[in-house]
């Protein structure tokens, strides 16, 4: 099914603008559109919404505003005049944000990402989920679940540690993310480890030895892993 999605934006011309770019892109369907926050933020509350394509500098209600106000909102894509409110939106947990003026090939790879991850959202993880969602840095990042090596709690962060490439830090609790991912490929091991089953090359004293040479803890309360792992 298309992404149901509506737009808000004070200036007609960014209306027009987005009007042409969702009818170029068969994944979206627009819904409406408003050239007022207030009229908009009442038909989110009263109407299904996948995402919200919404201007943050706006006379009557910023659209950062708006977007605090929604108990339940939408996925969000800002688009803005000024990269200085960037910041905030990410803070706001938005896919992405769209700098004026806005190309059609920069549109294209927002509602990609929107598409992708309405289609993650909307699904049960499964063993054939290929990837986790996460915001790390202001931005939006896929990770692929084969390139995870060891995830490690840093008190309310958590770094995801991978195969190749920079660990990847993002504001989310250990719980959370293992309901996010597939449990016969990742298992907890210690209250501050979570491992990828593939990459645990070696057990020995209670320490898992991973691909990288890391070698990890694995605490009384998990000691079932070693049993199940030897299994594999």
């Amino acid at each position: 099914m298309p992404v149901r999605c509506i737009a808000i934006d004070d200036e007609p011309p960014a209306l027009v603008l987005l009007r042409e770019y969702i009818a170029k892109t068969p994944a979206l369907q627009l819904v409406q559109t408003f050239d007022d926050a207030i009229s908009g933020s009442e038909f989110i509350r009263q109407n299904p919404l996948d995402l919200l394509f919404i201007d943050i500098n706006m006379p009557d209600i910023s659209g950062l505003d708006l977007v605090r106000s929604l108990d339940n909102p939408p996925m969000i894509i800002f688009t803005t005049a000024h990269k200085k409110f960037a910041l905030e939106g990410f803070e706001l947990n938005a896919v992405d944000y769209l700098l004026k003026p806005i190309s059609f090939e920069r549109f294209s790879k927002a509602a990609s990402k929107a598409v992708e991850y309405h289609m993650y959202r909307n699904k049960t993880i499964t063993e054939e989920a290929d990837a986790l969602f996460v915001y790390s840095e202001y931005r939006m990042v896929k990770i692929l679940l084969n390139e995870i090596e060891y995830i490690e709690s840093l008190e309310d962060y958590i770094r995801i540690n991978l195969v190749a490439g920079k660990p990847i830090m993002t504001l989310m609790t250990m719980k959370k993310v293992l309901e996010k991912l597939p449990s016969a490929r990742f298992r907890r091991i210690h209250r501050s480890y979570i491992v990828s089953t593939d990459k645990v090359k070696s057990i020995l004293n209670r320490k898992a030895k991973l691909s990288s040479g890391a070698e990890l803890p694995i605490s009384d309360s998990y000691l079932d892993f070693i049993s199940d792992w030897k299994k594999v």
